[in-house]
């Protein structure tokens, strides 16, 4: 199986299949005869993950990432990495639960919770205006808290994709490759939304208030056009 990367997604192609290669030599050094079987299954399924997330045809993900992230600076680097982290766990619960059949959700419903996910996300972002993001704790915050359970329902909107590909074998080796290829997309995107709000507010001088009304009012606005859009109405 091979992934078609877009002109503006290629240049993160490498840091995929870097990172996957790094896995794959962890994974194999114990169990060589392993080596043909993980390397073909990481390299797709790590790369599959990344251009799920990282796809601008469905960005969804991507704009509730970004109002998650909207409250943030580099200073807070290690709050949005726990951040991240927090959206990861959540949503690859779920994703493993819909993979194995544990779990059976309407699809419809799912659809329109993943931009209620971001509209609520976006208007908490409105009582956070003043510098609440660097008195929160790191790992056990109520933003923290909000991406693991928010993840769960976005993991359900993963698994819709992540079923249509799946192999017959080697499952969790596929769900494990296709989360760390979400989680790289993640790391990225929110990175180019820091840079972003570096440049905003350091070159331009725009207050960090100002810089978080501006995202999150967008986001409150093309969410609320997603959930008009889906078939639940």
């Amino acid at each position: 199986m091979r992934v078609a990367f877009s002109a503006q997604e290629r240049p993160c192609r490498q840091v995929c299949k870097s990172f996957g290669k790094a896995l794959i030599c962890l994974l194999t050094l114990h169990h060589p005869n392993l080596t043909p079987i993980v390397s073909s299954v990481f390299q797709t399924y790590i790369t599959l993950g990344f251009h799920h997330i990282f796809d601008f045809r469905a960005y969804d993900h991507m704009l509730f990432l970004l109002a998650l992230s909207a409250i943030y600076t580099f200073s807070d680097w290690r709050k949005v990495i726990a951040l991240v982290t927090s959206f990861t766990i959540g949503h690859s619960i779920t994703l493993a639960l819909a993979t194995f059949h544990i779990i059976r959700f309407d699809a419809a419903l799912i659809e329109f919770l993943i931009p209620v996910t971001i509209l609520l996300t976006s208007l908490s972002n409105f009582f956070k205006l003043n510098g609440a993001a660097s008195r929160q704790p790191t790992i056990l915050s109520v933003h923290n808290l909000m991406a693991v359970l928010f993840g769960l329902i976005h993991g359900m909107g993963f698994s819709n994709f992540l079923g249509a590909m799946l192999g017959r074998s080697s499952k969790w080796q596929q769900l494990l490759a296709f989360n760390i290829g979400i989680e790289l997309g993640q790391l990225l995107i929110v990175l180019l939304l820091l840079v972003a709000g570096a440049v905003v507010m350091n070159v331009f001088h725009t207050k960090k208030r100002d810089w978080i009304l501006v995202l999150s009012s967008a986001a409150v606005g093309i969410s609320l056009v997603l959930m008009l859009k889906t078939n639940i109405f």
